[in-house]
């Protein structure tokens, strides 16, 4: 296959894509705004990104089949778009889960027992032991997690060999996840953000994330409580949060701002970021050499699964539940033709195809196509499919909980 790799990735990952015989260009330096020429010059099969955006442009390539992030959220690429081309686009969720928990560790720790400020005096020459030998500590402590994907979860086992006592709350969280993962269910966001004396933020951003912390929940907190977000710029309102910090009554480890810069150097001017009271960081959450070798395996996966089964593995953009709330099982002969006879049948009888499966059977003689369809199969078209050469036999079903569908 042909493979276009237009942001960093590790070596070893290429150098195993290239084992398996796919063609690869490899150009990092790519921007959106050449994206789209980059793939009508090379012609891939495949696109491989990070934090390129793949504008709706990139989509008019007729060879362009798949899309692969190279890490978990997709807010970068036209998903719309992509869906009314008929383009895979996938992701590698959790591949970065370690990274990020590492990170919202070490913010913590840095806030409790103020690390940078210690050092940075101490490389000023002054020695500070009586201003920093207050901190807190995390033993006791209670985290509250919002959102509980693979990064929270890898950040609260982290929390609990600190001796912390971890709750975590999301809207469809249920008791026994949290059981299975010694952590503790809030019943509501109000009465978590109230128990929190670590507050971490771990979920995506989207219309009904954004600024969901925001002053009144902020308020909620117990005084001189830490928050901590390294999710993504603008679930939280980083005005309020910087009139808190103000106030001072929070203070904050962050990852993550809401007017970031895209690039990976840039000037910037926050506020929020020069208080003395908050540490923050570049958005490197995700930047470590585990985070990049776990990404570049998971994405040779997926490369692998989709060039020799024709399956996406972790794709985004399929609709979780079909429309159809039939299906009809035709058992047949494995022999050309037999398929094609069966959906001309299908069309004629105006029946449209949402899912198809078509499993053989040991030794190669028959198999059963699944095809599930809008309506109910008239007794017409069964009986017209059932006379079709080498038909061996047709049955009917209903999707479970189909039965109030017309």
């Amino acid at each position: 296959m042909r493979i276009l790799i237009a942001d960093k990735m590790d070596e070893g990952g290429r150098e195993a894509l290239a084992a398996a015989g796919h063609e690869l260009q490899y150009t990092p330096e790519l921007k959106a705004e050449g994206l789209a020429a980059a793939v009508v010059e090379f012609k891939p099969d495949v696109l491989v990104v990070r934090s390129t955006k793949v504008r709706a442009e990139v989509f008019d390539s007729k060879t362009l089949t798949l899309v692969i992030r190279a890490g978990a959220g997709v807010n970068t690429i036209d998903l719309a778009t992509a869906s009314e081309r008929g383009v895979f686009v996938a992701n590698c969720p959790g591949k970065n889960a370690i990274a990020v928990a590492e990170l919202s560790m070490g913010l913590l720790l840095s806030l409790d027992r103020r690390i940078p400020d210690a050092v940075a005096d101490l490389r000023a020459g002054r020695w500070e032991k009586k201003r920093y030998q207050g901190g807190r500590g995390l033993f006791g402590r209670r985290l509250g997690l919002i959102g509980f994907g693979n990064i929270a979860r890898e950040f609260a086992s982290r929390a609990r060999a600190f001796g912390m006592e971890v709750w975590a709350w999301t809207p469809r969280l249920d008791a026994a996840t949290c059981e299975a993962h010694q952590v503790r269910l809030a019943p509501d966001l109000d009465t978590l953000l109230g128990h929190s004396e670590v507050l971490s933020i771990h979920v995506p951003m989207s219309s009904s994330t954004r600024h969901m912390i925001g002053a009144r929940e902020l308020a909620l907190l117990p005084e001189d409580a830490i928050v901590l977000h390294t999710a993504r710029g603008g679930v939280i309102d980083d005005g309020a949060l910087e009139a808190a910090v103000a106030a001072g009554r929070l203070r904050a480890g962050l990852d993550v701002l809401e007017d970031e810069p895209a690039g990976g150097s840039a000037e910037i001017s926050s506020s929020l970021a020069a208080r003395a009271e908050v540490y923050t960081t570049p958005h490197i959450g995700a930047s470590t050499a585990q985070a990049a070798s776990a990404i570049a395996a998971e994405v040779m996966a997926i490369i692998e699964d989709f060039a020799k089964r024709g399956v996406v593995r972790n794709c985004v953009n399929l609709k979780s539940e079909s429309e159809a709330q039939h299906f009809v099982i035709v058992r047949h002969l494995d022999e050309v033709g037999v398929l094609a006879a069966v959906l001309h049948a299908l069309r004629g009888a105006g029946f449209n195809v949402q899912e198809m499966q078509n499993l053989v059977f040991d030794g190669g003689r028959s198999a059963a196509a699944t095809i599930r369809i809008e309506g109910a199969p008239t007794p017409e078209l069964l009986t017209e499919l059932e006379a079709l050469e080498a038909v061996l036999g047709v049955s009917q079903g209903r999707s479970i909980g189909a039965a109030d569908a017309p």
